[in-house]
C-alpha cells in the first residue's frame, strides 16, 4: 500500500472523509484556512533560499502578498457578504508572521540542509509479510554544526500548542525522524531531533525521540494501515463528526451533514413526514418515554428514511437525530454452567450476568475461551440519539 502522513492522518480524524478524498478522489475547493497555511509555508521557504544571496525583509513579505493576490479568487471564502473583510484579516495575520518569524529567525544564522525535501519510506509490516510505501514532505532540515545534530522542523499556523510531553508521540514528527534515520542510516536515533513550530506563537517545541518511542510511532502506523486495508475490504469507512466538520469540504455529501444541506436545498415528496417525526420524536423523547408505541413508530419513519437516502444524520425541529450501531454480548449462561464450573471459574461469577461474563472471559486460559466461544452472540443493535441544537 502507497500512503502519507497526511491521508493515515485524515483517516484516523474520518474514515468517511479518507474515503471521499483518497479511494473516490473527489476534489473539492480549498478553504481559506488550508491555503493560509500553504502561503506561509512557501514564503518561509523563500526565506531560506539563498540564491545567491538570503531575501530581505521586503521581498519576503512582497513575495507572500503576490502569491496571496494570486490564491484569493480560488478560495471558498466561509461569508462571501464578508469575503473583503476576511481576506483583509488572513493577509495581515500572514505578514505579522513573517515580521516576527524573520526578527526570530535571521536566515544567515541557521544551517539549513533541506527545504520541503520530499521522503519515501518503506515499512515491512512483520505480520503480514507486505512493504507499505509512506511518504512526504519535511519543511526544513536543519544541522547544528558544533553538536552535529540534525533538526527536523514543522512549521504549523494553528493555534493550539501540545504539551512537551506528547512531541515524542506526535505520529508526524515520528515519522519523519524514521524517514531520516532511513536515508541517513548512520545516524543514531539521539542525533535527531524533531520541532514544531507553532507561528503565530513565534515558538517552538522541539523533542528527542528515543529507539523505543520510533518503534511505537512504528507500530502505530501499521496498525492504521491494516485499519485502512480492512476498511477497503469491507467498505465501511464511518463518518466520525467532530469539530473539524466545519472546515470540511465534503459536509455537504457526508452521511452525516448532507440531510442538511437537502433539507434546504431540494426537499424530497417525503420531507414534511420526516420533520413532522424529528418534531415529536424530540417531544415523546423529552416526556420520559411514556409513549413507546409511538416512539417506535418514529423510529421506524426516522430509520426507513435514513436507510433510502443513505445518512446517518437528520436535521429537524429543535436538533438532529444520529444513527449508531451499539454490539451487545449475550451468553448462553445454562450450557457454559459447566464447563466453567469443571475449570474453578464458575463460582467467580457469582451470580453470573453478562458484564461479569465478558469481563471475565479476557483472564480465561485460551482452552477455556475456545470451549466458551460457541455459547457467546453479539447482536448489533441500530440507536438514534437526538441532540438539540445549541
Amino acid at each position: 500500500m502507497k500512503t502519507s502522513y497526511s491521508a493515515l492522518e485524515t483517516y484516523r480524524t474520518c474514515p468517511q472523509k479518507y474515503k471521499f478524498q483518497e479511494i473516490d478522489k473527489i476534489r473539492v475547493p480549498k478553504r481559506i484556512e488550508a491555503v493560509f497555511g500553504t502561503l506561509v509555508h512557501s514564503a518561509l521557504k523563500f526565506m531560506f533560499e539563498r540564491n545567491p544571496l538570503y531575501p530581505t525583509l521586503d521581498e519576503v513579505v512582497g513575495f507572500y502578498a503576490d502569491r496571496f493576490k494570486e490564491a484569493s479568487d480560488k478560495i471558498v471564502w466561509s461569508d462571501p457578504e464578508r469575503r473583503e473583510a476576511e481576506e483583509k484579516l488572513y493577509f495581515e495575520e500572514g505578514v505579522k508572521i513573517i515580521k516576527n518569524f524573520f526578527k526570530k529567525n535571521q536566515p544567515w544564522t541557521f544551517n539549513v540542509l533541506e527545504l520541503e525535501g520530499r521522503f519515501s519510506l518503506e515499512l515491512l509490516d512483520e505480520l503480514s509479510g507486505t512493504v507499505h510505501t509512506l511518504s512526504g514532505i519535511i519543511d526544513r532540515i536543519d544541522k547544528d554544526i558544533e553538536s552535529e545534530v540534525y533538526e527536523i522542523i514543522d512549521y504549523k499556523t494553528g493555534k493550539k500548542m501540545p504539551a512537551q510531553k506528547d512531541l515524542e508521540t506526535n505520529l508526524q514528527l515520528g515519522l519523519y525522524h524514521l524517514a531520516l534515520i532511513t536515508r541517513w542510516p548512520h545516524l543514531k536515533p539521539d542525533q535527531i531531533k524533531v520541532s514544531l513550530y507553532f507561528l503565530k506563537h513565534n515558538d517552538k517545541v522541539s523533542a528527542v525521540p528515543s529507539e523505543k518511542t520510533a518503534k511505537a510511532l512504528k507500530d502505530r502506523v501499521l496498525q492504521t494501515v491494516r485499519e485502512i486495508e480492512k476498511a477497503k475490504e469491507t467498505g465501511i469507512f464511518p463518518p466520525l463528526p467532530g469539530p473539524l466538520c466545519n472546515y470540511c469540504g465534503y459536509r455537504a455529501m457526508c452521511p452525516m451533514w448532507s440531510h442538511e444541506y437537502k433539507r434546504v436545498e431540494t426537499p424530497a415528496p417525503n420531507e414534511s413526514e420526516v420533520a413532522a417525526a424529528i418534531q415529536e420524536f424530540f417531544e415523546l423523547k423529552l416526556d420520559g418515554d411514556v409513549q413507546k408505541k409511538r416512539t417506535a413508530e418514529l423510529r421506524n419513519i426516522i430509520l426507513k428514511y435514513m436507510e433510502s437516502e443513505q445518512v446517518e444524520r437528520v436535521f429537524g425541529g429543535p436538533g438532529y437525530i444520529t444513527k449508531s450501531i451499539v454490539e451487545r454480548t449475550s451468553f448462553d449462561m445454562e450450557k457454559m454452567e459447566p464447563v466453567l464450573k469443571e475449570r474453578g471459574f464458575w463460582e467467580k461469577i457469582l451470580a453470573p450476568d453478562t458484564k461479569r461474563l465478558e469481563k471475565l472471559m479476557g483472564m480465561l486460559p485460551d482452552d477455556v475461551r475456545e470451549a466458551l466461544a460457541e455459547f457467546r452472540s453479539t447482536k448489533k443493535t441500530i440507536m438514534l440519539k437526538p441532540t438539540k441544537k445549541k
